[in-house]
């Protein structure tokens, strides 16, 4: 029998990216991160989000660009 992979919440998920639940419901939002809706909740398979990730699509995430310009422009 084939073990599943588990699905994870909004918590684990960004804890599993380092990064904060918020930044996770900007991307859905966006609709950017792979995720599924179950009922009123969403979820998430580690591996769909983890190459999504090496496709280049957390870098392409809302905000990083803008954030990203706010730096160079600073740091003149």
């Amino acid at each position: 029998m084939e073990v599943s992979e588990p699905w994870l919440d909004v918590d684990a998920i960004a804890a599993h990216l380092s990064v904060s639940a918020v930044t996770i419901y900007r991307w859905l939002e966006k609709e950017r991160i792979p995720a599924h809706r179950v009922g009123k909740l969403w979820r998430f398979k580690a591996s769909e989000v983890d190459a999504w990730v090496q496709k280049g699509g957390a870098e392409q995430a809302p905000g990083v660009a803008d954030a990203k310009k706010s730096f160079k422009k600073g740091s003149k």
